[in-house]
Formats: C-alpha cells, sequence, structure tokens
C-alpha cells in the first residue's frame, strides 16, 4: 500500500510540476574561516547582543550564527590540541607531559600585565 502512495505522489509530481519553495531558508555553505576570523566574527555578534536594541527575530538569528561559530571555535581547538599531542609523544608513542613553568623562557619585564 506504501508503494501505491509512493506511485501516486510521483504521478502528481508529474502532472503538478515542481513544488513550489518553502520560505524556509537553506543554510549555504561558507568558505571555512579561520580560527581568527571566527572568533572575531562571534565577538562582533556577542556585542551586539548585549546591546539590546535589537528586534526579537533577529536576536535569534544572531544567537543561532554565534552558536554555529561557537562550535566552530571549539571543535578547531579541539584539532590543534589532538595535533599537539601528536606532535609531542616520545618514540615509543607515549604522550610527553611536561609541567607548565611559568617564567621559563620568559624574557619579559614582571611588570607587565600581557600574558605575552
Amino acid at each position: 500500500m506504501a508503494f501505491g502512495l509512493w506511485v501516486n505522489n510521483q504521478e502528481q509530481t508529474k502532472t503538478q510540476g515542481p513544488k513550489p519553495k518553502t520560505s524556509v531558508s537553506v543554510m549555504k555553505e561558507q568558505p571555512a574561516r579561520s580560527f581568527e576570523a571566527s572568533l572575531e566574527a562571534l565577538e562582533q555578534i556577542v556585542r551586539q547582543l548585549e546591546s539590546g536594541d535589537l528586534p526579537l527575530e533577529k536576536s535569534l538569528e544572531l544567537f543561532e550564527q554565534g552558536i554555529r561559530l561557537s562550535r566552530e571555535c571549539q571543535d578547531r581547538l579541539s584539532q590543534a590540541e589532538r595535533r599537539i599531542e601528536v606532535l609531542m609523544r616520545d618514540n615509543q608513542g607515549r604522550t610527553v607531559v611536561n609541567a607548565f613553568e611559568p617564567g621559563q623562557g620568559d624574557n619579559h619585564e614582571t611588570d607587565d600585565e600581557s600574558p605575552f
């Protein structure tokens, strides 16, 4: 019986032509951005949302974009972490972990508040 319904739908499609597109927007694939570009776009969205001057629909649209960018950034950070772990293996394939020691190789003045 399900096959009969499918055939009927196919016949209707042939006689009626293609169905009109609905108002649901289709996500377009965007070219891959760098991590820094994605982070900057996310920061801009946060500033816009924090302003509180946007209509509800625009706020929701920006929020959705922000969630996508946040996930994209998190994925890239996870990939970078995995790459570093691979690079930090010893000759037997074990991960080498070194404790972080502040000041090691640091030639900056101590009164500088910048972490760099």
